[in-house]
């Protein structure tokens, strides 16, 4: 008789937009190890929906949490919150035994990232920041270009990343201080972009933002631009923005040519890489690969369970998190300061590899119940 492969039981906490959008059908094509068993939200109506649609039998109000953990009905949990709940949902889930899987950021302040791994190695629960493009093809050939030498010397990494965010109301356009704003909410993919495809850390950040009289920015920002400083003689810039039409794509160039990846940080849309090299004889060789839209949250399930399965650690994990909070905090007294500040840099050894690829279907589009996308699209 066949044996049957393990399955790790979820539970998804917070059934907003990414959860809707992304997370919930992802189980589909994860589920040779991956299974949706609970759902937990604090609307019921959202409860009843959405657990009819995906057959889900446990659902429990958020103020439950406690009660749905103790019954140890779930292996893992997808923490899909606000950014400034998900400290107090680890700590709970890691007294339980409970693995997490983390949207990013994976907290708003780098004491609450260090609290957060220290409490899930004391508990020995398995922890993982959702960083879906770690897993993504298209991301993964420019890391191997780079660290290959394809490009020569790497010297300047630059990207852009913005959209209208219309909702008054919506959850990124909070203070700062409860991890909203642009920075908390797609910086950080530029922040991490620069990171793995240098291959380093960066050692000082200089930060500038600027609002208009719009009264969405009320209480964030709406553009900020950054600059990050890398050993040896390395720059990163990028700028992100809720309030400009949408562009999601990074370039980093060496001495011997470039990359360009078109709509680099999207997960419903499918990628284009651009490479330019110089050859021997000094011409510019240009090449376009295009990839299909991948189901990006299907390969961080598959990866997940796997590590849980097998006793692994997965990476990118607290450390990964963790390092791009401390770079988000520096930005933000820089420009509270109007000054460059220095950082002493996260100590990391392993960045995303080939090893990590995982390629699944694109899922389609999904109506969403009590939830908006941020463009109310």
């Amino acid at each position: 008789m066949e044996k049957k492969t393990k399955k790790i039981r979820y539970g998804v906490v917070g059934l907003g937009n990414i959860a809707q959008s992304a997370v919930l059908p992802a189980f589909k094509n994860a589920s040779s190890n991956s299974v949706l068993t609970t759902l937990i939200s604090e609307d019921k109506q959202k409860l009843k929906v959405l657990a009819k649609k995906y057959k889900v039998k446990n659902t429990y109000l958020f103020e439950d949490l406690e009660e749905c953990f103790m019954k140890r009905e779930i292996d893992a949990i997808y923490i899909a919150t606000p950014n400034d709940h998900h400290r107090q949902i680890v700590e709970l889930a890691a007294q339980y035994k409970i693995n997490v899987l983390c949207e990013k950021p994976m907290a708003v302040t780098l004491n609450d990232c260090l609290y957060m791994d220290q409490v899930a190695k004391k508990h020995n629960i398995k922890m993982m920041v959702a960083y879906r493009l770690h897993f993504e093809a298209a991301n993964l050939e420019a890391i191997k270009m780079c660290r290959q030498g394809t490009l020569g010397d790497l010297k300047f990494f630059n990207s852009s990343f913005s959209y209208q965010v219309k909702d008054k109301k919506n959850i990124r356009l909070n203070p700062t201080s409860v991890g909203g704003g642009a920075l908390y909410d797609i910086g950080i993919y530029c922040i991490n972009a620069s990171r793995y495809l240098f291959q380093a850390e960066p050692i000082e950040v200089v930060g500038l933002s600027v609002t208009s009289d719009d009264p969405r920015f009320i209480n964030t920002e709406e553009t900020t631009s950054v600059i990050l400083r890398f050993p040896n003689d390395k720059l990163a810039a990028f700028t992100v923005s809720f309030g400009a039409y949408d562009s999601s794509d990074y370039e980093i160039i060496g001495e011997k040519g470039r990359i360009r990846l078109e709509n680099a940080y999207d997960y419903a849309t499918p990628m284009e890489l651009r490479t330019f090299l110089q050859t021997r004889s000094g011409e510019m060789k240009k090449q376009t690969k295009k990839y299909k839209k991948r189901d990006q949250f299907s390969a961080e399930l598959l990866y997940f369970s796997d590590c849980i399965i097998k006793n692994k650690t997965p990476e990118p994990g607290p450390v990964e998190g963790t390092a791009d909070v401390k770079i988000i905090q520096a930005i933000l007294e820089s420009i509270h300061r109007n000054q460059p500040v220095s950082l002493d840099p996260v100590h990391k050894q392993m960045y995303p590899t080939q090893k990590q690829k995982i390629i699944r279907p694109g899922v389609r589009k999904r109506k969403l119940f009590h939830a908006t996308g941020p463009s109310k699209d």
